[in-house]
């Protein structure tokens, strides 16, 4: 093929490139506005790998370790690596994706869907594929939120290079946990423009540690029970609040602009070159970035992607809504998530219920109570209000509105309503379980939570 330079293409080239300013990275989220008859709902859904024989974490590149084991799968299944450097951190096949965390666990990222049935039927046919070659690596993946034998100490990072750098800098007596060992789900909604995205913004954040509660599923940890219902949660708490927690006060006057000062004003962590990637280790915040560059470099848009998706709070705003602070969880409760968000955040009437809901309650009341989830869940209160009746008003309005969406995705509520209404998650289950049945046995939870 012959290559054409179109000269005007040359000189402009050459000119001096035009500073960053917040009107194009403004563009980024105005971009995700959507009529709402497309709206899709999608998934990022983490797992553990352990070793069937040991119970203990998958690591990277032993004989049979994970990235034999995607090299293995890439083969038979006929997808395509994912390369940092030389390294195969994940693969993909046309929008889905399977990728690696730091500590070697395995993420599905499926292609947003209409119903929650799709998303289901293809998780069902990648876990299908996956089997033969999980069974001869001898490796299990678990849906449950936290490492139950292995802990950091012992979790080596995969060889990818943010994740060393991240490593280092990241703050919190927790952050190492983090990284390492936990597992969670989480829910991508649509907006239609930015004041429903502001508005679905708001409700999910105070939703949060709600769900939180309701899917806890992280109370053995190290091969002990830890006296939290989700210590996963518990380890974001402890992870860097500059860029952890809530974006802002999740107050009535939020706006695109107002979420990406917040993202500006945090510290980075490092930005990306040709020369591969440089440390900034929180010297400047990116504003500062923009207005006077960091050791020659200036800001450009790839450098606000990245810096974004090192933001790490209970709602993610891209050019969708990204809802991440829920505990792994099986047995179908994974839909369960997904069937309670879509049927309060597509509803304009469920959205209106919600927020009277919640209309007694303040931001502190949110604040605190994400503090007290991990260790209560459904026993922590709001304002002197057990959260576990708040929940049942919950499911009542996602049930009712699902309903009205005559899809018949009403189902997918049932497994977590019939834990939820008496009170009970799933840790409380197994930490049931742990000290009575299994005796503290840990193949036995790692039986319970392969399912």
């Amino acid at each position: 093929m012959d290559v054409i330079i179109d000269r005007g293409s040359l000189v402009n080239n050459v000119q001096t490139k035009t500073k960053l300013d917040k009107k194009e990275i403004l563009k980024l989220f105005e971009a995700g506005c959507k009529p709402s008859q497309t709206h899709k709902i999608g998934i990022e859904y983490e797992r553990l790998p352990v070793f069937s024989v040991t119970s203990k974490a998958v690591d990277y590149s032993s004989e049979f370790g994970v990235c034999n084991f995607l090299r293995n799968f890439a083969r038979e299944e006929n997808w395509d690596y994912i390369m940092d450097d030389y390294n195969i951190i994940g693969l993909k096949q046309g929008h889905d994706t399977i990728t690696l965390e730091p500590g070697c666990q395995i993420e599905m990222s499926l292609e947003p869907q209409r119903k929650i049935e799709e998303l289901k039927s293809k998780i069902t046919d990648l876990d299908k594929k996956l089997k033969p070659v999980l069974n001869k690596f001898n490796i299990k993946l678990l849906n449950y939120g936290v490492s139950p034998l292995s802990t950091h100490k012992s979790i080596n990072l995969i060889p990818k290079k943010r994740y060393k750098i991240m490593a280092k800098y990241l703050w919190g007596i927790l952050s190492d946990v983090m990284m390492r060992e936990t597992a969670g789900i989480q829910c991508c909604i649509d907006f239609e423009s930015e004041e429903d995205a502001m508005r679905k913004f708001k409700i999910a954040n105070k939703l949060v540690p709600f769900l939180t509660a309701m899917f806890a599923n992280s109370p053995v940890r190290g091969g002990v029970e830890t006296g939290y219902k989700s210590f996963r949660a518990l380890s974001w708490l402890n992870t860097d609040n500059d860029r952890c927690g809530f974006v802002g006060q999740i107050d009535d006057h939020f706006s695109f602009e107002e979420y990406v000062d917040y993202v500006l004003d945090s510290p980075m962590i490092f930005i990306n070159r040709d020369s591969g990637a440089i440390p900034v280790n929180g010297k400047i915040t990116f504003k500062q970035f923009m207005d006077v560059g960091f050791e020659g470099f200036e800001a450009d848009i790839d450098d606000f992607r990245l810096h974004a998706n090192l933001y790490f709070p209970e709602v993610r705003l891209r050019n969708f809504l990204e809802i991440r602070n829920h505990d792994c969880v099986g047995k179908d409760l994974q839909y369960a998530l997904l069937a309670i968000y879509k049927g309060i955040l597509y509803s304009h009437s469920a959205m209106d219920e919600v927020e009277e809901l919640f209309k007694p309650y303040e931001y502190r009341d949110f604040s605190e109570l994400r503090y007290n989830v991990p260790k209560s869940a459904l026993n922590a209160k709001i304002a002197n209000h057990c959260i576990k009746d708040v929940v049942k008003e919950v499911l009542y309005i996602a049930e009712k509105s699902l309903i009205g969406m005559d899809s018949g995705e009403e189902k997918f509520i049932e497994p977590i309503k019939e834990l939820s209404l008496n009170g009970i998650t799933p840790a409380d289950i197994i930490i049931r379980n742990w000290n009575g049945v299994w005796n503290k046995d840990i193949n036995k939870l790692i039986k319970f939570v392969q399912d």
